[in-house]
């Protein structure tokens, strides 16, 4: 998984694309965010892993949650739903 880039010698600070193997976190939709956000992540893994694993949710149930990405981006089900179907999804390993 990709951390925060490295500024040093001002190399490799930003890669075009999204990053799939960011870290990435389920959480429920209407948790509060605070302090422990962290800590009540559901399951965490890559982005790639945790779309995939959203993916395989039943739709309505997919609603009920959201991915939080690395930087504190958000994706809620329909996002979610339309990254799984991008050329440059990485199939699983």
């Amino acid at each position: 998984m990709t951390d925060h880039p490295s500024t040093y010698n001002a190399r490799d600070t930003h890669r075009a694309g999204i990053q799939w193997d960011d870290r990435a976190s389920l959480h429920q939709v209407g948790e509060n965010n605070g302090l422990l956000d962290g800590a009540k992540a559901l399951r965490t893994g890559t982005f790639a892993e945790i779309v995939r694993h959203m993916m395989n949710l039943p739709e309505e149930t997919r609603r009920r949650y959201y991915i939080e990405k690395a930087g504190d981006r958000e994706y809620r089900a329909d996002e979610v739903a339309e990254l799984a179907q991008r050329n440059d999804f990485p199939p699983p390993e």
